[in-house]
């Protein structure tokens, strides 16, 4: 995984992309150690992490990018105190019908990938009505990984798959990736992650395989445009082999 050092202040101009990803996700990290820099409660980081989502669609959708991924809650994020767990929930629970109109104004299709199941009813609900309202959009995809687990989405395609009685050879990469949450999407071609850490958490395991991963220690509410555009240049100067060798060996 790729590491950047603390921002300077230097200016990273929006210079046309020449292969601007069709797919990026995002590990939104750091809202928590935000707050705590900022001597604020862990929730108002999270506050502050929902605002940036917003900018964050305007940049994405300005750059034509496809669909952006946003790891938002993971079903390991359960652990954590019960205040700061239903604070979020509440959060969420305000957020979803608040951003309709901003979703449409900027044509964004919302997905949820995850499992409902668990979730508040008013959650679930909510999450439904958005991905009704937004479903004729087509500028972006927004996937919003609630409840979410790398490990649990594969369990739950091969369970699918054991009950559709599909018998095991016909069972490939093809087939199983049909039966993710993603079905029917290219896998992401970068993945971003803010806070510092090297880790995937559980995060799109399967569809990660061969996607570029890039970590910035800037904390997520922090995470601007510039720092996006440094993302992308970044994946712009990889070469991206996929298992085969670089063009640039001769011989």
């Amino acid at each position: 995984m790729t590491t950047t050092h603390p921002r300077s202040d230097l200016h990273y101009a929006s210079s046309n992309q020449q292969n601007i990803p069709r797919h990026l996700a995002i590990i939104m990290d750091g809202n928590g150690r935000w707050a705590t820099s900022q001597g604020l409660p862990r929730l108002q980081g999270h506050r502050a992490g929902v605002e940036n989502v917003r900018r964050t669609l305007k940049a994405v959708v300005a750059r034509g990018i496809s669909i952006l991924t946003l790891y938002a809650f993971s079903t390991e994020n359960w652990n954590r105190p019960e205040a700061e767990v239903q604070g979020l929930l509440a959060l969420i629970d305000r957020s979803l019908i608040k951003e309709l109109p901003e979703l449409n104004r900027q044509g964004v299709r919302l997905q949820h990938i995850g499992e409902l199941t668990g979730l508040r009813s008013s959650t679930q609900q909510k999450v439904k009505e958005a991905i009704h309202q937004t479903r004729s959009n087509q500028r972006l995809v927004l996937n919003l990984a609630f409840n979410y687990g790398g490990r649990a989405e594969i369990m739950h395609a091969i369970r699918k798959i054991m009950d559709d009685g599909i018998e095991q050879e016909q069972v490939d990469e093809k087939m199983l990736s049909s039966y993710l949450y993603t079905a029917g999407q290219p896998d992401p071609d970068l993945i971003i992650r803010t806070g510092g850490e090297l880790r995937l958490s559980n995060f799109l395991l399967w569809q990660a395989a061969y996607a570029e991963l890039y970590s910035t220690g800037t904390y997520w509410p922090d995470f601007d445009e510039i720092e996006l555009q440094r993302a992308l240049d970044h994946y712009n100067s990889r070469e991206r082999r996929f298992g085969r060798i670089s063009t640039t060996v001769q011989g």
